[in-house]
């Protein structure tokens, strides 16, 4: 049994299979909606989460996870003996690895690494399963941080959004607010670039949008195998699964995930959006 116990947020998303297979614990952001709190991917989950979104009259806000919830977990492993490292969203768009460092001062006697992962929704959760598959073959506690700060070099994640109103309300669009204003038409693609939302390009309709967004991880990962991809989505299924279909034919990955973007990122996404991440080799 590993000795490192790993840890991220939960606006990776990883799949709960994979999740289960390599005892990943997540720490769940929190949705505030009105006069209610959510625990992300807990108590609200993406499919109720969009349905509810039509008809609001009200939108969500979001919050990074808390310091009790963090002590809970950091507690909770040491009480088993484990090290700990947690990898989580960047600094850049939470404040979730500031509770995260607050809690492991509570616990002196524990051994808690925190490393920001420059990016989040499935770009962060490959370099979680990175992290997680060395643990479970014997990685001691440094070693996995090691391979934690050089693997978040070698992830990506570019996506298209119908429309930048939720990264724009959200305070989350970073580069991208020169798209703001364009033609209805065009659908702006993006990326997380240094742990901000960074503007791409603009592409003419949506249909060239996902096309374009195949080319681009197609250009970035030529010649560096093996590649890792997985398709996202925020209420785009169909979409997403035919994007995975078109990657796996072009670029043959040894591994592929279709995964839903947690009700966190979602709200600042907004429905609509697709993207792909991916790990090339080390």
């Amino acid at each position: 049994m590993s000795k490192v116990a790993v840890v991220t947020d939960s606006t990776a998303y990883i799949p709960e299979d994979l999740l289960k297979q390599y005892q990943i614990t997540v720490a769940p952001q929190e949705l505030i909606w009105g006069d209610q709190t959510y625990q992300d991917g807990v108590d609200i989950q993406p499919d109720e989460f969009y349905q509810r979104l039509k008809t609001a009259s009200v939108m969500p806000t979001t919050s990074q996870v808390t310091i009790p919830n963090f002590q809970k977990i950091f507690q909770s492993l040491f009480d088993q003996e484990k090290e700990i490292i947690a990898i989580l969203i960047s600094a850049k768009l939470s404040g979730t690895i500031d509770s995260a460092v607050q809690a492991k001062g509570m616990l002196p006697g524990a051994s808690i690494e925190i490393v920001d992962s420059y990016s989040t929704a499935m770009a962060m959760g490959f370099q979680v399963l990175t992290v997680a598959r060395a643990a479970q073959d014997g990685a001691g506690l440094a070693e996995c941080k090691r391979l934690a700060e050089e693997v978040r070099n070698h992830t990506g994640v570019v996506f298209a959004v119908d429309t930048l109103e939720f990264l724009h309300r959200g305070g989350r669009i970073g580069g991208g607010s020169r798209f703001l204003g364009t033609a209805l038409n065009i659908k702006p693609l993006l990326e997380v670039r240094g742990g901000r939302v960074e503007a791409l390009e603009r592409v003419r309709t949506r249909k060239k949008s996902l096309a374009r967004l195949v080319e681009i991880v197609e250009e970035r990962t030529k010649g560096k195998t093996p590649i890792r991809v997985a398709t996202l989505h925020a209420n785009a299924e169909e979409e997403a699964r035919e994007l995975l279909e078109e990657v796996n034919r072009r670029l043959n990955p040894t591994e592929k995930i279709f995964s839903t973007v947690s009700p966190v990122i979602g709200t600042h996404a907004g429905p609509g959006t697709v993207g792909i991440a991916y790990l090339t080799d080390m």
